[in-house]
């Protein structure tokens, strides 16, 4: 049975080096493929706090944004290179996470969600009202794609990301990283004290777990790889515009994550691949009804509310569970479940 799994891995993983050369690969589909990644990545962040700490994150987008914004700042008008970019787009996500979550730290439910909601509409605000600096509802146009250059070692040689493969091969590797570092965390001492927070934030306090550090971490992890995606989507689309983080793009990665299971990190993968997938099929087929593409949240919506009555673990718990590891963790689990069905 173990061999079958990773023969099925490795065919997976062949599978997805060679899509660019299937004949299906058009550049529409490689297009789709980018945006289901830099999806999975938003998902995979967005999942720490509502999954792994019971916290309902409704502002997310708003390190989407932030990272876009300084990514495309600096390609713009300084023309630095996005592999200097990167760490820095990470880590101002990562302190405007702390920032913004360091108010927060005694609110949870409804009231936390309500606090998120105004974060994103403040950082739609400032990059619509900020002209000097964003061009405000003009956008920001022409941002230089990513490149890899030796000119640094004095060698001639310049490749420049044109075409969609390059930035599919680059998403892959963004997801396989964010991935992995989940995986890690979710089985490690920061992971289980989330999961502890999530379960019960008093039993938690009761056991020596210092609630206010392991939240700060939280917000400045989802923080950060949510400012990873938005560094990678703003040199990939080469174009923001403040719309593109409004709150409508929060509801569509919180939609993702409970199609997979609140938690669960294959699920959010799942979920992104499900929801963008359809976005684009809703996109082709509202319009032939009279219907404007933007109908497609009512879809979400519609979609979100029958999860949360009829699916609360997500439509997908086998694959979502998948990418639990720990034996520790599984164990708990099945006797907390075991506790509240006695």
């Amino acid at each position: 049975m173990t061999g079958n799994k990773t023969a099925l891995k490795l065919l997976g993983l062949a599978a997805l080096l060679a899509f660019p050369v299937l004949p299906i690969s058009s550049e529409y589909v490689m297009h789709v493929a980018v945006l289901i990644m830099v999806y999975a990545v938003l998902a995979m962040g967005l999942n720490v706090l509502p999954g792994f700490c019971n916290l309902l994150d409704l502002g997310y987008v708003g390190f989407y944004g932030i990272g876009a914004y300084t990514a495309g700042i600096l390609a713009y008008n300084h023309n630095v290179s996005f592999w200097l970019i990167v760490p820095g787009a990470v880590a101002l996500g990562a302190l405007c996470g702390i920032l913004r979550g360091a108010p927060t730290l005694r609110l949870s439910g409804d009231y936390f969600a309500i606090v998120t909601f105004g974060f994103t509409e403040l950082v739609v605000l400032f990059l619509t009202n900020e002209i000097w600096l964003t061009r405000g509802p003009l956008g920001l146009p022409g941002i230089p794609p990513i490149a890899l250059s030796l000119e640094f070692l004095g060698i001639d040689w310049r490749y420049d990301f044109l075409s969609e493969v390059p930035y599919y091969y680059l998403g892959l590797a963004m997801v396989a990283a964010v991935y992995v570092v989940m995986c890690r965390i979710e089985d490690s001492r920061l992971g289980r004290a989330w999961l502890a927070i999530k379960e019960d934030p008093l039993a938690a306090a009761s056991c020596g777990i210092n609630l206010m550090a392991y939240k700060t971490v939280a917000f400045a992890f989802s923080a950060g790889v949510g400012a990873l995606a938005g560094c990678f989507m703003a040199q990939w689309s080469m174009f923001l515009a403040p719309d593109v983080f409004k709150f409508w793009e929060s509801f569509l990665v919180l939609c993702m994550i409970v199609l997979g299971g609140l938690g669960n990190i294959n699920g959010a993968i799942v979920g992104a691949v499900v929801l963008i997938a359809l976005g684009e099929i809703l996109r082709v087929v509202l319009p032939k009804f009279g219907l404007p593409a933007e109908t497609r949240f009512l879809v979400y919506g519609l979609i979100m509310i029958l999860i949360m009555r009829f699916k609360p673990g997500g439509f997908f718990p086998a694959i979502a569970a998948t990418s639990k590891k720990s034996r520790l963790i599984l164990d708990l689990k099945a006797r907390l479940e075991a506790e509240r069905a006695g």
